[in-house]
Formats: C-alpha cells, sequence, structure tokens
C-alpha cells in the first residue's frame, strides 16, 4: 500500500513538475495560480535544486529510498528544464547597449511606483541611456512633465503625453510617455486618453504620428494578474496583442505578464500580435524586471519592449544599478534599427 501511495504522489509531482515548466502545452499559463508561478522560472529553479537536495537526504533512510530516488529524479528533470527556458531567453543578459547610430531609436520602459522615484532620477537615466521613446507606468503627467523639463535641461527635448483613469487610485491611474521631436510630432488617440478602448484598469497610452510616417507608440500597463483580476487581466493582454497589428507599432510598459504567459497571443512566430519582444531577441528575456528586491535571476520579467516587424532589436539592458532607486521595478532599455 505505502508503495502505491508512493508512486502516485511520485506521479502527481511529475505532473506538477510538468504543468509549471511547459504550462502552454497544458493551456494553463493564464490560468491562477500557475500563472502567478511560473513568473519566477529563476526561483522555480532554485526550488527545485532545493527539493533535490532534500530528496537526497531522505534516501539515506532504507525504507523510502526508492520513493526519495523517484522523487529527486522528477526535480532535477525540472530544474534542468526551466534553467535551459532561462537560458534560451538571456541568462543574465548583456552589460551594454551597442552604439547607436543615425537611425537607431532607443526605447526606455520604468514603472516607476508613483513618486518612489524622482523625476530628476529618471531624466538622469533617460538622459545617460539617449532614450528616444519612454514609456512609464505609474507615472502622472505632472511628473511627466518636470521628467522632461529636467531632460530638456540636460540637452535632450521630449515632447511628454499621458493617458489616465480617474477609477484607479493613485499614480497607478495614470501612464506618461514621452517621444522625442526628432521622431516627429504625436498625439495620443482620444479613445485611449478617455478610456473606451484601453487596458482594463491600469492605463495605458496609443500615440500616433501626426506628420511623417514614424511607428505608432503604445505605452503599456496591463493590470497585475491578482485572483480577483484574472479575467481582466486576460483582456488586457489580448487588447494589447490587438495593439500590434500589421502597421508600424513600438510598444512599452509594464505587462505583468511574461512571454509565457503570451502564448498563443502571438502571430506568425510575433510574441504579442504582430509584436516580436526585444529582450528575448537580444539576451535579456530572462532578468528579472520585478521586483527590484529580488536578485535579477530570481525576479520576474514582466517589463517589456516590443515591436513589429518593421523593427530589428540590436540589443537590451536591464539596469540593475538603480534597485535603490525607490521604484520596485528595474529600467529596461532596447535599441531598435529599421528592418530595412
Amino acid at each position: 500500500m505505502l508503495r502505491l501511495l508512493g508512486i502516485l504522489v511520485t506521479v502527481l509531482c511529475a505532473i506538477a513538475a510538468a504543468v509549471l515548466t511547459w504550462p502552454a502545452f497544458f493551456r494553463l499559463e493564464r490560468t491562477y495560480p500557475v500563472a502567478q508561478i511560473v513568473s519566477f522560472r529563476g526561483l522555480m529553479v532554485a526550488v527545485f535544486v532545493a527539493a533535490v537536495v532534500l530528496a537526497l537526504l531522505l534516501a539515506i533512510a532504507r525504507p523510502v529510498r526508492g520513493f526519495a530516488f523517484s522523487l529527486a529524479i522528477v526535480a532535477a528533470v525540472a530544474a534542468v528544464a526551466n534553467a535551459v527556458v532561462i537560458v534560451g531567453r538571456g541568462g543574465m543578459g548583456p552589460e551594454s547597449l551597442p552604439a547607436k547610430t543615425e537611425s537607431s531609436v532607443r526605447v526606455m520602459t520604468w514603472n516607476t511606483a508613483g513618486p518612489a522615484t524622482a523625476p530628476e532620477t529618471i531624466a538622469k537615466i533617460a538622459v545617460a541611456m539617449d532614450a528616444d521613446i519612454v514609456a512609464l507606468p505609474e507615472t502622472t503627467i505632472e511628473t511627466g512633465e518636470k521628467v522632461a523639463v529636467a531632460m530638456r535641461e540636460l540637452g535632450h527635448r521630449m515632447w511628454a503625453h499621458h493617458a489616465e483613469d480617474p477609477s484607479t487610485e493613485w499614480d497607478a491611474g495614470s501612464t506618461t510617455l514621452l517621444i522625442s521631436p526628432d521622431m516627429g510630432d504625436y498625439a495620443v488617440i482620444e479613445s485611449s486618453v478617455e478610456g473606451m478602448s484601453n487596458t482594463s484598469t491600469v492605463p495605458s497610452a496609443v500615440a500616433m504620428p501626426t506628420d511623417g510616417d514614424g511607428p505608432i507608440v503604445v505605452a503599456a500597463h496591463a493590470v497585475a494578474p491578482r485572483p480577483s483580476y484574472m479575467q481582466r487581466w486576460r483582456d488586457d493582454l489580448q487588447w494589447l496583442a490587438d495593439q500590434c497589428g500589421q502597421s508600424n507599432v513600438i510598444m512599452a510598459g509594464d505587462f505583468n505578464a511574461t512571454v509565457d504567459h503570451m502564448t498563443g497571443l502571438g502571430i506568425d512566430g510575433a510574441t504579442l500580435g504582430h509584436c516580436t519582444d526585444a529582450a528575448v531577441a537580444t539576451g535579456s528575456g530572462s532578468v528579472g524586471t520585478w521586483s527590484a528586491q529580488f536578485p535579477a535571476m530570481l525576479g520576474a520579467p514582466i517589463d517589456h519592449v516590443m515591436a513589429s516587424e518593421h523593427w530589428k532589436a540590436t540589443g537590451s539592458l536591464v539596469l540593475r544599478s538603480l534597485d535603490g532607486s525607490g521604484s520596485d521595478h528595474r529600467p529596461l532599455i532596447v535599441q531598435f534599427e529599421p528592418a530595412d
């Protein structure tokens, strides 16, 4: 009887490990609580390794040796499989961006956690990164204008745009978007400003070029997948996927989702709609952008910069030197070149 129980427990553990390692195969990547757990693949590797060690220690006792070895094998396979996924998306990520060319466009996204991050800090980082587009979820237009003024004083002009949802508390109800005048003139579309077509709870800003042929720029913010917000979160991801049509699009922000959660939402091999995740393409896709309180490889890569096939990502960088700046997110910067 005990042997049968041991086999049953081992099989259940193997199924659980498989679901967490390959959630899309079971179509559970956007289902509670799998969605929350799979966000932290680095942490899962650590847990599976710890499980291997505990199982091997348990194997010292002869009566449960076979059971313990079976659990150790399951945990070891899961640890290796998740490590392979992490390495395939970039491991620790690059330490710098390639040199900027005349045709380069640099995009920075940083969820500033409202007043937790000083406008001067945001401005200095954006200027140091020579950003042409800056997406700032949880940032009011008042703060965004202060950032733009500080950047101007540092010799880097930007125009500030925003969208807001007054029904959402504090600064999470605002998303600010800064765009360099070199990109042309932009305006946030009316439906985005008024929330008629937007993410459900925390707003996203969709800016259209009013002159020239620049890209549509989306500053994205999806609601967090809390148990009571799961359907809204799924709807937000679908809405963001819909913004990435066949047009020229650059999208950046806090998606509150990893690329695992976006399985099935991409078209023709893209990550989300027709947009491809730049960090995964350039080796930073496994570096955790949240929470900044965790080591980077144990965090969740939920902040993204994506673009349509009109752009080719040539580099990406998750800044880990600002973990004490106030925000619980890390900035992500991506460099694009025109695909042609």
